[in-house]
């Protein structure tokens, strides 16, 4: 009895995307986002191929309403630097998600991928939005279980 490793070729990795719609409300950051870095990896179908793109496209809705656990709202900041002295900022996510309410989650999801250009196609398929409305009826997503 022979066995061979199933390899997918670009070609049947693209043909069989579908989309998946996730209500962020109320949910864990850092859980939500590890379920939805699986799907845009492309873990839970049997045809996962490391080296190939065979993750579903993912939206994720009502962005503005995740939830963070403990005092992480005022504890946890975003750093950035600017490249010269002194060009160093850091904002805690309470002012983050006000501003910017899509951010944290897309952050989240690019640090559990991939840190390579497949990782980058990969982050691609991710849309977020921070209202409960978004332009891909016509795609038709199915809801995605996120068991928490």
């Amino acid at each position: 009895m022979s066995q061979t490793t199933f390899s997918a070729t670009k070609e049947q990795a693209q043909a069989g995307r579908s989309w998946y719609v996730v209500d962020a409300a109320g949910k864990p950051l850092g859980r939500l986002a590890s379920e939805i870095a699986r799907v845009l990896r492309g873990k839970h179908k049997p045809t996962f191929t490391p080296h190939q793109d065979t993750g579903d496209f993912v939206i994720v809705v009502n962005a503005d309403k995740i939830r963070l656990t403990g005092n992480k709202l005022d504890q946890k900041h975003y750093y950035s630097h600017s490249g010269i002295p002194g060009g160093f900022s850091a904002e805690s996510y309470r002012h983050l998600l006000a501003r910017k309410p899509t951010f944290p989650i897309e952050k989240a999801v690019k640090g559990m991928l991939p840190k390579n250009v497949l990782g980058r196609e990969m982050l691609t398929k991710l849309k977020v939005y921070a209202t409960p409305d978004h332009p891909h009826a016509a795609q038709k997503p199915q809801p995605l279980k996120v068991s928490l």
